[in-house]
This record gives C-alpha cells, sequence and structure tokens, in this order.
C-alpha cells in the first residue's frame, strides 16, 4: 500500500513514503467557505444517494471501469484504493438492491482485471508489495460471497495464496509487507484474518481458519497494546513503532469481529471494543475523527474504519457507537462542497472547492452507505 512506513537503515528508522510512484502536486489553497450551523439538518437515505452519485460523476472513469484520483480526472488512483473503491460500490448495492448498482459492481472488476494484468499476482511490476494485493483479496471474496461468481472467488483465492506464501514468516509468525521482508505491518496481518476468514466461509477449508487464528494472535501480540491502540508496525526484535492511523484501528476491529462471528468467543469481541474505544476517545478532538491524509492516499483510511466500525456496531450489537458515528457523518455531510455534494476528509472543517482527491472524499459517502444498509 502507498502509505508512510519504515526501514531500518544503519540502525536508524527513517521515515519515508513508501511505495509510492509520486505524491501528486498539493493544489493552490481553495477560497474559504462558510462553516455549517446547528441549523444544518440529519443527513437522510437521499444524501446517501446523493452523495455515493456526486462522488462517481466527479470520480469514475467510465471507459476504465477505475477511479481517478482527483477531480482534474487526468489519472487513476492508486492500486489498493481501487479495492476500496469497489466495497465502496458493494456497500451501495447492499443499500439499494439496485441491478444498475450491480452492474456496476462488476464492471468494477472488469476495470481492475483490465488495468492490473488480469489479477495477476506473479507480475511484480503490477504488485509490488503484499498488503496492495490483500486489500483486493479481501474484496474479490467479498464479492463472490455477494455475487457468487466463482471467478472472483478462484482469485481471491489465488491472491491469498501467493501472498501467504511470500509474506508469513513460518519461524516467527506475523506476515511481512514487503517483497524485501523489512518489516511486519498492521495493514498485511489484520487484513490477512480478515481475508482467511471471508475465504473459510465461502470454502470450509479449516485450514484459513487456522491461519486467521495464527496471524491474528501474532498481532494482538506484536501490535495491540492493552488500551487499544494499534501498532503500524513492528521491525525485526525492535519495539512496535505506535502512529494512530484509522485503518489500522479498523482492520483489527474487523479481524476481531471476523473470528468473533465465528467463534462467538467474546475475547475477539472485547478486542474490538477496545480498539474502537481508543480510536473514539484518543484519536481525533471533539468526537470527530482525525482528517488523515494531507494530499495524500491516507485520505481513504477512514473508508477502511468506517467498514468496520459498522461491523462492530451490527454484527456485535454494539450500538453505544451509533452517536459518534452519526456525529462524524453529519458533521462531514454538512461542511461537504454544497455545489458538487464532494466531502471531505477533514470532517471538522468546510470542504474545499478547488481540485479534490478521491481518497479524502471518500469515507463520509461510505459511512453513509454503511449507515443505511438493510
Amino acid at each position: 500500500m502507498k502509505k508512510i512506513f519504515y526501514i531500518l537503515l544503519t540502525c536508524l528508522f527513517i521515515t519515508v513514503m513508501g511505495c509510492s510512484k509520486g505524491s501528486e502536486n498539493k493544489p493552490p489553497a481553495a477560497k474559504p467557505v462558510d462553516p455549517p450551523t446547528t441549523a444544518d439538518p440529519t443527513f437522510t437515505a437521499a444524501d446517501a444517494t446523493t452523495a455515493y452519485t456526486a462522488f462517481n460523476r466527479y470520480y469514475y472513469n467510465t471507459a476504465k471501469k477505475l477511479y481517478y484520483s482527483t477531480t482534474q480526472q487526468d489519472g487513476l488512483g492508486a492500486i489498493w484504493t481501487q479495492a476500496i473503491y469497489w466495497d465502496m460500490a458493494m456497500n451501495v448495492y447492499e443499500r439499494t438492491n439496485d441491478p444498475a448498482q450491480l452492474t456496476l459492481v462488476n464492471d468494477i472488476y472488469q476495470g481492475g482485471f483490465d488495468q492490473y494484468d488480469g489479477y495477476n499476482w506473479d507480475n511484480t511490476t503490477t504488485w509490488f508489495i503484499y498488503d496492495d494485493m490483500m486489500w483486493w483479496v479481501m474484496a474479490l471474496a467479498r464479492a463472490n460471497q455477494m455475487t457468487g461468481n466463482q471467478v472472483y472467488l478462484q482469485k481471491a483465492i489465488a491472491g491469498f495464496n501467493r501472498v501467504w506464501n511470500g509474506s508469513y514468516d513460518a519461524v516467527n509468525g506475523g506476515m511481512f509487507w514487503d517483497f524485501q521482508h523489512s518489516g511486519k505491518n498492521a495493514c498485511i496481518n489484520y487484513p490477512t484474518v480478515i481475508a482467511a476468514m471471508r475465504l473459510y466461509k465461502l470454502t470450509g477449508d479449516a485450514s484459513y481458519l487456522t491461519k486467521a487464528k495464527s496471524i491474528y494472535v501474532w498481532a494482538k501480540t506484536n501490535l495491540m497494546d492493552a488500551n487499544g491502540r494499534i501498532a503500524d508496525h513492528k521491525i525485526g526484535n525492535n519495539a512496535p513503532g505506535y502512529e494512530d492511523y484509522t485503518y489500522n484501528q479498523g482492520t483489527a476491529i474487523g479481524a476481531a469481529m471476523a473470528l468473533y462471528n465465528e467463534t462467538k468467543d467474546e475475547a475477539y469481541l472485547s478486542d474490538a471494543k477496545l480498539a474502537a474505544d481508543y480510536t473514539k476517545t484518543k484519536m481525533g478532538a471533539n468526537g470527530i475523527l482525525p482528517a488523515e491524509g494531507d494530499f495524500n492516499e491516507q485520505g481513504v483510511l477512514k473508508v477502511i474504519f468506517a467498514q468496520y466500525i459498522m461491523q462492530l456496531i451490527t454484527d456485535g450489537k454494539q450500538t453505544q457507537y451509533l452517536d459518534w458515528v452519526k456525529t462524524n457523518i453529519n458533521t462531514g455531510w454538512n461542511n461537504r462542497d454544497k455545489e458538487r455534494n464532494l466531502t471531505w476528509r477533514n470532517y471538522a472543517l468546510a470542504a474545499p472547492r478547488g481540485v479534490m482527491q478521491s481518497y479524502e472524499s471518500s469515507s463520509i459517502v461510505t459511512f453513509m452507505q454503511l449507515y443505511f444498509k438493510k
């Protein structure tokens, strides 16, 4: 995944932008707009449709069947984020049951097929890091659950096997995030648990359940502290590198919920609540999730968090988080660019009216679909 990562170099950690083909230039500051007032209405299901329609209007490339990176529509978004947008499309279909939306879900698969060498997991130019693959494996497995298309399942199985065989540390446990095995990050370990559990449910192959439990134990031991804070990475025998990212909190919740749903072991549910509580009380300000992503791909992180906090609320019946989620959605939606109906990564501020990224416009849209999902 194109994200901040850490490498060990001459006994020092050097922070760099990892696996990136270059950050996009940040546009000039947009003109300020008036902030929302307390009279702004609460978002509705119709607003969820409006938000998604606007997102597709400004970001969906109908020819490529994938998403642009910015409103300028001059290049596609990063490979891993396309899998996240595919998840968004599936959320919309689950909310609406609209046949046209199911067509779009299948179209996005085809867009990825055409753009990424037919999901050839052995192409080390297209796929250059393990977690990029795993985001797609997760989405492919979910698409099979939704559509029954066996091609999606076979692609998911092949991708999971490719990542497992190259990433898993059979000696010390855990998953390496990159081909060079420089470290083990939350962004590969927790998604591996989620993907394995989806494949277990789809195939009945108990080896996936065994792998999910194994990676979860490693991740909980090495990446989660007693307060539910998730470390971004662990390099060798060094202490975990704690950086607060909503997607790491989210996938930790998702992994715990996947195992809880299968085993009904309350320990997993407790872990999920602990990670959610940390996010709610320690990240962001005044009950609003952190902005994340200053014109970079981190703008998509809250999309991933949205997916799994809503699972905790619905599957785990932890409705104590619902008002918090609702406040975030309402704040972000009321602060949208009302001319374009595009939302922004910083929910607490009025959205800019200039060039925006699909990454930073995506999380409120996803939250809204999940909030109203049937």
